[in-house]
């Protein structure tokens, strides 16, 4: 029997867990160059307002950010370019099929190391409307209060 995959995040996207109800996740390869893994490895990155675009039948992450290595030469990358995903033919196909649905949306949940490989998690997302962000935020807000009342309770 194997081991699980040792996995670590990198960086966790907590806006669009906020933002958006996410409806799926899969999990993507990224192309990068050797300048990029050495960014990320330190956690120059940024995926907050990142996002996926299905073209030519190649998934591709935009407005994601890795900065410049600090140690790289004149090879060094650029910081903000698109970058492509490497997925199935038929996740890709499923991935174009359901962001062309109205109201919804493909966005980068988190970076993250899995058998030495950066990966992505990408979700299809339908945004939340303002009064579906309350609402969270009071169950949040309940669900907390219930933990100290019950923390409380037991160390008396």
């Amino acid at each position: 029997m194997s081991q699980p995959a040792e996995i670590k995040d990198i960086i966790v996207n907590k806006k669009a867990r906020h933002d958006y109800t996410v409806l799926e996740t899969m999990e993507a390869g990224i192309v990068l160059k050797g300048t990029e893994v050495k960014a990320i490895r330190s956690g120059h990155v940024q995926i907050r307002d990142a996002y996926i675009r299905v073209e030519n039948g190649q998934a591709w992450l935009y407005n994601a950010s890795v900065e410049e290595y600090s140690h790289g030469n004149q090879f060094n990358h650029k910081p903000v370019v698109p970058r492509k995903l490497l997925l199935h033919k038929k996740e890709i196909a499923h991935l174009f099929h359901e962001s062309s649905i109205t109201g919804n949306t493909s966005v980068p949940l988190r970076v993250y190391w899995k058998k030495n490989r950066i990966k992505v998690e990408i979700a299809i997302c339908s945004g939340k409307a303002q009064h579906d962000r309350r609402q969270d935020l009071k169950k949040r807000d309940a669900d907390l209060e219930m933990k100290r009342a019950l923390a409380q309770t037991r160390r008396n």
